[in-house]
């Protein structure tokens, strides 16, 4: 088995790519903190899947959206993109820098 197999590859895309892709509906993004963490902040319109119960095949279907993962801080999102491809999802993008990056990039958030 190589490092890909077991590591697939995860792009980064930025919290102004990712903002873009959401506004023009070409991109579907999914949450992977926990319920605790998503009632204090959450990303408008993000679909939630928490990390620590994460199945891929309760990701709605994207009907023809990139799937993007997102998290606090960019590493939940890249577990949950390889667990997603290791199921044969072709996953393979998460918003790097998670939250805190998206609300450094002045980008909004409700509570």
């Amino acid at each position: 088995m190589t490092d890909e197999t077991r590591n697939p590859p995860v792009r980064d895309l930025t919290p102004e790519d990712v903002a873009r892709g959401l506004a023009e509906d070409r991109m579907i993004l999914v949450d992977v903190r926990e319920p605790n963490e998503i009632e204090v902040e959450r990303y408008p319109s993000a679909v939630v899947v928490p990390l620590s119960t994460f199945d891929p095949a309760e990701i709605p279907d994207p009907q023809g959206r990139q799937v993007v993962f997102a998290c606090r801080s960019g590493r939940r999102s890249v577990t949950a993109s390889q667990a997603a491809q290791a199921a044969g999802l072709p996953y393979d993008a998460h918003l790097a820098g998670g939250i805190l990056a998206w609300k450094a990039a002045g980008l909004p958030t409700e509570s």
